[in-house]
């Protein structure tokens, strides 16, 4: 009881010091509530003059422009490889020989086919062969000199039949003998101008026209084994050994003109519409990194199929291929510019936002945010183009950085 009374003495002889500690306090607590910042963090951009450009980002591959294939005309073996993968060749040079033994067997069979109806169509023409037309001339010959001699007897026997020399049974009989002349001579000279008939001529020149056919067959076979090039190129593929068998249809050579390439790119159904031609395109090959190829697009997809998962459209364009890096079935990059703007105003993609089709930014005003309504066209990945709406060097806000929603008038601290 001693302390607390002495306690109450010590305020009651100092209350001026308990006024000034409250007085203290209250105002710490005061500039404590005053110093508190409800601004919210953000992140922000300045509207700056650029180029932009709308482009589609997919995948292609590589294809020879002039390409050449080589496949092995029938069963055969590998009889010499003059070339190696990757070799350049001249027009006309000799690549590949297969085996052709039998097909120079089969080639002289079709050519003594071909002779043989070749003669017999020289027969048809000539009204038989050679041996065949000098008999009948021969007999021909005979028939009319036996036609001459029984007309001159005739007329013998009708003087003499008027004399009373010769009875009319002679006459008769030499009138027949006669008419018996004249129809050998009629005979032989329609056998010398048409010895064949209809159906005898048509099928020689069935015969003729079969001879041909496999002659030419038996040519093109021998021809194709061995391989030249149509023009000059390099041979990018090379399937066969020295001694191989090749069946009739197996690839032996790929060779192309490889100075330049087309570019087959694979464009998903949403892109397509965007397409047309002489868009400029952007090749890249991971193999060589840092290169870009050149080109545009020079044609445009006419439907739609499947490739893998994808339902896309296939668009194709040359590009130069000077030093041969591209190879053939290689796997690229596509970059397709469908739209480009120079010296254009631009934002950042994440500073629009989107309000019943309307979008809009909301700008920096000191401390402050204002919504502000713009007009875009091209936009890609990382950026958008202003229209209309904003002027160069204006700062538009991106996002908070404590993920607070941004709002118009809302107050911000900007992040740098």
């Amino acid at each position: 009881m001693a302390f607390t009374g002495n306690n109450k003495s010590f305020l009651s002889r100092n209350r001026w010091l308990v006024w000034i500690a409250g007085i203290v306090l209250a105002v710490i607590l005061l500039a404590s509530f005053m110093s508190r910042d409800n601004s919210v963090p953000v992140r922000t951009a300045t509207v700056e003059r650029g180029d932009i450009r709308s482009m589609i980002s997919t995948n292609g591959k590589i294809e020879p422009l002039h390409n050449f294939e080589a496949h092995a005309p029938i069963g055969t073996t590998v009889k010499r490889l003059l070339v190696t993968e990757g070799a350049h060749v001249r027009q006309g040079q000799l690549l590949v020989e297969l085996e052709d033994s039998d097909a120079l067997s089969a080639a002289s069979k079709a050519l003594a086919q071909l002779r043989s109806a070749e003669a017999n169509l020289s027969s048809l023409n000539a009204g038989g062969t050679h041996e065949e037309v000098l008999t009948t001339q021969s007999q021909l010959t005979k028939a009319k000199a036996d036609r001459d001699t029984a007309a001159r007897n005739l007329d013998s026997l009708r003087r003499l039949q008027q004399t009373g020399a010769a009875s009319p049974g002679e006459v008769h009989a030499a009138e027949d003998q006669l008419q018996s002349a004249t129809a050998d001579v009629n005979l032989l000279q329609q056998k010398q101008a048409s010895r064949y008939s209809q159906p005898e001529a048509s099928s020689v020149q069935a015969q003729l026209s079969e001879a041909k056919s496999a002659y030419a067959a038996a040519e093109d076979v021998l021809t194709k084994l061995n391989i030249r090039a149509p023009f000059a190129g390099v041979v990018y593929s090379l399937p066969v050994r020295f001694g191989n068998y090749v069946n009739a249809g197996d690839m032996v050579l790929q060779e192309a003109d490889l100075s330049k390439v087309v570019v087959r790119s694979f464009v998903d159904e949403p892109d397509v519409a965007r397409l047309s031609v002489g868009q400029a395109i952007e090749v890249t090959w991971d193999a060589v990194p840092g290169r870009i190829w050149q080109g545009s697009v020079n044609s445009i997809p006419s439907t739609l199929k499947m490739h893998g998962t994808r339902n896309v459209g296939e668009t194709t364009c040359v590009i130069d291929n000077h030093d041969y890096k591209l190879l053939p079935n290689v796997n690229v990059n596509v970059a397709i510019v469908t739209k480009e703007d120079k010296n254009v105003l631009t934002v950042p993609r994440e500073a629009i936002r989107q309000d019943d089709d309307h979008p809009y930014v909301f700008r920096v005003s000191e401390d402050h945010l204002q919504r502000q309504n713009v007009q875009i066209s091209i936009a890609n990945l990382t950026s958008v183009e202003i229209d209309s709406g904003l002027q160069q060097g204006a700062i538009v806000a991106l996002n908070s950085t404590n993920s607070k929603p941004l709002s118009d008038h809302l107050t911000v601290k900007v992040i740098h």
